[in-house]
Formats: structure tokens, sequence, C-alpha cells
């Protein structure tokens, strides 16, 4: 069964990891499990209040095949976790890193986005908002997420096609991924 982390802030985008979270485990087998960088209460934009008990060291202790980190307004400030060391380490160990809205900062902020092609809510956030980033000559404007290397990216507005990806680079057969962004595109045949 793979292992799928993923980290929450306060402020987490409710939409962003709901897919992965609420069909990885339930009907897919995985082992989705959440972290946070301060453990204790953790509310979510929504208001949702989510109890997290396992912080960044129990995380890099479990070796997930992916570490998924959840977008929210935290990652435009300067209350935004340094979470470089743990993210370059993860990717260098071979487990995707993935990054979704806000999430890509912390990504790009990691150098992981320098040399990959990768997406992010626009050209400007990033630069914007990740002073060390050096990556725009690989920024492709796509609505769905992008992977290259083991590293994810997606827009904020792109929950399934980075569920998709993710559950790609855990292992998921192409069919499997195939069937799944089917289900979610459905309602917009």
């Amino acid at each position: 069964m793979a292992k799928i982390a993923v980290l929450l802030t306060p402020g987490f985008a409710d939409w962003e990891y709901a897919l992965i979270a609420g069909t990885g485990g339930p009907f897919y087998g995985l082992d989705v499990r959440f972290f946070a960088p301060v453990t204790g209460d953790v509310q979510s934009q929504g208001g949702l209040t989510a109890l997290v008990s396992q912080d960044l060291d129990a995380l890099a202790a479990w070796q997930p095949a992916a570490v998924v980190v959840v977008g929210g307004m935290i990652w435009e400030t300067d209350q935004a976790p340094d979470i470089s060391d743990l993210l370059k380490a993860q990717h260098a160990r071979g487990a995707a890193v993935a990054g979704i809205c806000g999430g890509t900062l912390a990504l790009a902020r990691a150098g992981l986005l320098n040399d990959l092609r990768h997406t992010s809510n626009d050209p400007d956030f990033l630069t914007r908002n990740a002073a060390t980033y050096a990556g725009s000559a690989h920024y492709v404007s796509s609505p769905c997420a992008v992977s290259a290397d083991r590293v994810i990216t997606a827009p904020g507005t792109a929950p399934a096609s980075f569920t998709a990806e993710v559950f790609a680079a855990v292992g998921f057969a192409q069919e499997a991924v195939a069937q799944f962004k089917a289900m979610m595109a459905a309602e917009h045949a």
C-alpha cells in the first residue's frame, strides 16, 4: 500500500486535498496520513478544525511515497513555515513532492521548480511570493497539474488533475488514473 503524506498549515484550502484523502484511502487502498509543522488544531479556510497529531519529524520517519503540500493563504505571508529541507530530502530519497496553489510556493522556495516544467496559480504568483524562485523559464501556463521528475504542481483550481498526478506518482496503473480522471470529468461532459 502506497503512503501519501498530506501537509496541512493554518488556513489550508479544504478542496485541494479532498480527493486524495476522500478517494485515496477508501477506494484505492492508499495509506493517507496528515502532518503539520505544529501539531494540534489546524483550521481550514472553510472553518473546519482538524486535529493533526503528527509533525514533520514523524513525516520524515514515515517515508511516504508522496508528500502533498496543501495550499492556503499562509504560504503568501511571512508566517509560512520553512519546509525546504524536508521537501528536498524527501525528493532526494525518491518520494514525489506535490504542491497545489499556495503549496507551490513551498516547492519554489525549496528550489525544486528551478529546473523542471511546473505550473501554479499564475507566473507572477511564484516570482512575487518566493524570493529564491529561479524557474520562470520552465513555467507552463496550464489549467491542469503538471508533473516532471516526481515534482507535481497545480493551480488551486485543479484538484482533480492534481490528485490524478499524485496517484500516478505513487504507482497507479495508467488505466486506473484514466478511470479516475474520467470519473471526475463526467459531470462536465
